[in-house]
């Protein structure tokens, strides 16, 4: 007997849900924006549209299939199964945490708000996900593989990250390390750290970064193997240089760092909280990932 298919919604609190856990009650809340002259019905109609998405997506799911549901800070304790269908409810940065803990399962990205112009990961309404579904269960779906990021440690440890990795000091101090390119190029440095990102990490903080410099290069595109690479704010001293701070990794390439200073940290998409701690003499090796986020446009 085979197992039904499942789909799994993944979603967040929203700020409504965030601010009734601080101030115990929606009326509370609303009573204390009230006195400061603010008013909460754009929270409100911001919960109420992502509460509705999410049940409209959830009523649309044929009742012979399973089902689960997951909020975002679950995402690291949830088991993924391999035939799942991954719908993510939200905005573009939450399939970006979503994706890291995914191989290949197709993800469908709902924008909640009709009034909002499409994302770049979440390009659907919730109306379109039944035909969405139709379409994944006979195969005829199209999907747009995007390119991701691995960082992995000497000591075998290892995350991914959809828009980039970011190697730094954990108190945002100068980081120090030795920086080796596939070409055999080595600097010491010490900045404000190493940003490593994909083609859809191109649209966001590595391409803020890409703009301050006087040498422009061209960042490679969402489904490109290639990634784009930053030196923040190096620092050159007698023992440390700031020549060897932008350029392109080639597929299959990768940047190797070795850590010259202490509590140094590696994490993916602005999540500090999940990171890899570094310390001196560890090497940390940064290439384009082997799984693919597999996006269901």
């Amino acid at each position: 007997m085979s197992v039904a298919p499942r789909v799994v919604i993944v979603h967040r609190h929203s700020e409504r849900d965030e601010i009734v856990a601080e101030q115990g009650t929606w009326g509370q809340a609303e009573f204390v924006q009230k006195r400061r002259g603010v008013s909460l019905s754009s929270v409100k109609k911001r919960h109420d549209m992502l509460s509705g998405a999410v049940q409209a997506v959830s009523s649309t799911i044929p009742k012979e299939w399973r089902r689960g549901t997951v909020e975002r800070a679950d995402l690291p304790r949830f088991l993924f199964e391999p035939e799942d269908v991954v719908v993510v409810v939200g905005q573009d940065g939450l399939v970006a945490n979503t994706a890291k803990y995914l191989d290949g399962q197709p993800v469908i990205g709902i924008d909640p708000d009709p009034g909002r112009n499409v994302g770049v990961l979440v390009r659907h309404s919730p109306g379109d996900f039944q035909s969405l579904l139709t379409q994944i269960g006979a195969g005829r779906a199209r999907f747009e593989s995007r390119t991701m990021v691995s960082a992995a440690t000497d000591d075998g440890e290892s995350l991914l990250a959809l828009n980039e990795v970011y190697l730094g000091h954990s108190g945002h101090q100068s980081a120090r390390y030795l920086l080796s390119t596939p070409e055999g190029e080595e600097e010491h440095h010490s900045s404000s750290g190493l940003l490593v990102g994909s083609g859809t990490g191109a649209t966001g903080w590595l391409l803020s970064i890409a703009r301050q410099r006087a040498r422009q290069i061209t960042l490679p595109g969402p489904t490109d193997p290639e990634l784009g690479w930053f030196v923040r704010e190096a620092w050159p001293s007698p023992t440390t240089g700031a020549s060897l701070t932008e350029g392109l990794l080639p597929n299959g390439e990768e940047l190797t760092i070795r850590i010259e200073g202490e509590s140094l940290v590696v994490f993916g998409d602005g999540i500090e909280g999940d990171c890899l701690a570094l310390s001196w003499g560890q090497t940390v090796r940064i290439r384009a990932a082997q799984r693919h986020l597999r996006l269901v446009v």
